[in-house]
């Protein structure tokens, strides 16, 4: 029987990458998309061998493949566990019955435990498509989960995912809503706490966004792709670690809705409370300090927004046995003077270490937060955190204890620098007012961090600070000379990414 007549192609790497959803590509004029209708974006399920997905079509309008041929993105590729010509056959999936509940909400229905259980679960087996989760997290949108559904949401997702278990109680653990470049805290708080003998096993993730995520970070000092075994080995002999959650699929469709979310730009508390509490949940978590950044260009706009998603987090995380403080936070400008992997390590190694030159504000806020852990796990008396954090800091308890996590996770290592940079300088006199933080994360992006660790940049200034004409504000700094240039070029286009005016 050929291939054309058994609904079947010949699979083929095309070697692109659409991050964690499967895409097949077909030629428009193939016997498949003719004979069954199959037009561009249509879901179709894939199988090769004992290997199945649901994946979305592409369509082809040239010689790139031929007629016999399907090309394969790498997430379909390394799903499906394909080789080069094998016979990947294609068919129509079955109906997604749980997107009627999606419906359903758009329409001013609840959302049911069940229902939400079964629109998870078809997400994690891959039934969903882009369209599908933008739709769901529209019908999310704003306020539109109530507490009952933003629990069973929570839960939902925790159930589609591993989930770890710890010898020790508590499991303590710290979380920041996000929003705010520079704000990498969590190495000090891991060290300040685990130097207490409370036990954090700190799974972190990677920038999606952002110029570094804490996973992004760290790796420039030690290892963090860790398998389940090691993570734990470590956490036996140093009571944590600071490694990448991505690999233990902890809540994994929860990266998949964030993928979704992000370019849609808007939140929604309940969708954003459930990301948060899943996470923690399925890493064992008992007691978690979510740190919520307030500022007009960081995620959470004003004490408002704080308040409502605060109360949520509250509330649920009780529901679901897990102990809650929320910790709202100046969010007007970026932590410390580095954005980007190897600057954030500058940061943090300065912090630890207590060099002359650590910058002030990122030790404080460890240290509050990092008190306010001490604090939520019984290692400190109320009110005594934040003193027991400045003292595990400042007698270098933390700085030894940090280095004996790196060494356990495969060696403490010196991040290297970038090889071109620049200075940004102050096109007037006057005093800085405001610093956008969206705007200053994109240079350190175009720059390429997180992609090039060394890349990124330095602010040489900050909010309330007189500068004059000519004044370095920030040090860009990249691997590439065409990456300097695009940052350098950005930063032109946007010279209101420091508002400065003549001092009154």
């Amino acid at each position: 029987m050929s291939a054309h007549r058994d609904s079947s192609l010949r699979a083929r790497r095309l070697g692109i990458d659409t991050y964690q959803e499967p895409i097949v590509f077909m030629r428009a004029d193939c016997v498949i998309c003719r004979s069954e209708g199959f037009t561009a974006l249509a879901r179709v399920r894939l199988t090769i061998d004992n290997h199945s997905l649901i994946a979305t079509v592409n369509v082809v309008h040239s010689d790139i493949l031929l007629d016999h041929e399907a090309g394969l993105s790498e997430a379909a590729w390394h799903a499906l566990a394909a080789r080069e010509g094998a016979l990947l056959r294609v068919d129509h999936p079955e109906p997604v019955e749980s997107f009627s509940q999606v419906r359903g909400k758009i329409y001013q229905q609840r959302f049911s435990a069940q229902g939400l259980r079964a629109i998870i679960q078809d997400m994690r087996a891959g039934r969903y498509s882009g369209l599908q989760m933008a739709a769901f997290l529209t019908a999310c949108g704003g306020d539109r989960l109530d507490l009952d559904e933003t629990e069973a949401l929570t839960r939902a997702m925790v159930e589609a995912g591993e989930t770890l278990r710890w010898d020790a109680a508590p499991v303590v653990d710290k979380h920041c809503v996000g929003g705010l470049p520079g704000n990498r805290t969590t190495p000090i708080i891991v060290a300040i706490v685990t130097a207490a003998g409370l036990v954090m096993p700190k799974t972190s993730s990677r920038a999606i966004t952002s110029p570094a995520g804490t996973a992004d970070m760290m790796e420039t000092l030690a290892p963090v792709a860790l398998t389940l075994a090691q993570m734990r080995r470590v956490v036996e002999q140093e009571g944590g670690c600071i490694v990448w959650g991505g690999a233990m699929q902890l809540a994994p469709v929860d990266d998949l809705l964030i993928q979704v979310e992000r370019p849609l730009d808007f939140d929604s508390d309940g969708q954003l409370a459930a990301s948060m509490l899943s996470k923690k949940l399925a890493a064992g978590s008992s007691h978690v300090v979510i740190d919520m950044p307030v500022g007009p260009t960081a995620k959470l706009r004003d004490s408002a927004a704080a308040r409502n998603l605060s109360r949520r987090l509250i509330e649920v995380g009780s529901r679901l046995g897990l102990a809650v403080r929320t910790v709202c936070s100046d969010g007007r400008q970026p932590v410390g003077r580095g954005l980007g992997p190897t600057a954030e390590a500058e940061d943090v190694l300065a912090v630890l270490r207590g060099t002359a030159d650590a910058p002030p504000d990122l030790y404080a806020r460890a240290v509050t937060l990092a008190g306010a852990v001490l604090e939520l796990g019984a290692a400190a008396q109320p009110g005594e955190g934040e003193a027991l954090a400045s003292r595990l800091l400042n007698s270098g308890a933390a700085w030894r204890k940090f280095q004996a996590i790196c060494e356990a996770q495969g060696g403490l290592r010196k991040p290297h620098r970038a090889a071109h940079q620049v200075d940004i300088l102050a096109r007037e006199p006057g005093i800085i007012t405001a610093i956008h933080n969206r705007l200053l994360a994109r240079v350190a992006k175009l720059a390429g961090a997180p992609q090039a660790p060394a890349a990124g940049l330095i602010l040489r200034a900050r909010c309330n600070e007189q500068v004059e004409r000519g004044q370095v504000l920030y040090t860009i700094r990249a691997e590439a000379h065409g990456q300097l240039d695009y940052a350098r070029n950005f930063a032109a286009a946007h010279p209101g990414i420091f508002q400065i005016e003549a001092p009154a």
